[in-house]
């Protein structure tokens, strides 16, 4: 009965924070049939119940069953909270020691993976209300803090502290003085500080210093120079 009640929370959050998060969702109709990641996400609570109670097999054969279904892979041994959401989702791979904290937002091609054939916990730990965009990689026993945002296609490797934003490859923090994202900002991937934009912009502007200085040296040379007749 519990199990039941839980597994009708999990399904009306799900397809609230999918209102909440995906402004073309028109209908309950329309999540439950034409949302894979709600399909992958309802599936793997499912199945992680079922690898948690030691049930042989069937979890996996649910989990692989799901990623055909839906091109969404989640191990039944990986652990997601509550509100959790996979956008458009195509490509997505969750491991088995993976954790994911609440109200935790993935896109597409997201890798969260381990990086070799080592044992134990391999996977990352995902905080709470962390934005993941497409194509990211997050690698390896590491943690990622709350109120992270993770750009389209970084590769991350270390752990990140709560309220910072990584781009690049590898990973870069780019710290927001310890405020959180608002909302407004949550999908806004083109607001994304880009560090290497920055460092080619700021070695533009000090060539540009040098250029004038130098100028201003020659115009002096020449104003010291003895005039010839």
């Amino acid at each position: 009965m519990v199990t039941v009640k839980r597994f009708l929370r999990d399904l009306r959050e799900q397809i609230e924070t999918i209102f909440r998060e995906d402004p073309a969702a028109r209908s309950v109709l329309e999540i439950v049939l034409c949302y894979p990641g709600f399909h992958a996400v309802m599936a793997h609570r499912v199945a992680h119940r079922l690898y948690r109670a030691g049930v042989p097999l069937l979890p996996r054969l649910i989990s692989q069953m799901s990623r055909f279904f839906t091109g969404i892979e989640i191990h039944p041994g990986a652990k997601i909270g509550r509100r959790f959401f996979i956008d458009h989702g195509m490509g997505v791979v969750i491991g088995e020691t993976t954790e994911i904290g609440d109200d935790v937002l993935l896109y597409q091609g997201v890798t969260l993976g381990g990086t070799g054939k080592e044992k134990g916990k391999r996977h990352p730990t995902i905080g709470n209300h962390v934005v993941i965009g497409s194509g990211a990689k997050v690698l390896g026993n590491i943690t990622i803090g709350d109120h992270v945002k993770i750009g389209a296609g970084s590769v991350v490797i270390h752990s990140v502290p709560d309220h910072s934003t990584v781009v690049g490859v590898p990973g870069r923090i780019v710290r927001r003085h310890g405020v959180p994202l608002t909302d407004a900002e949550v999908l806004e991937h083109g607001r994304l500080p880009d560090p290497e934009a920055q460092a080619i912009e700021e070695l533009t502007r000090r060539i540009e210093r040098l250029e004038d200085e130098l100028q201003v040296l020659r115009q002096q040379t020449e104003l010291r120079l003895p005039q010839r007749d």
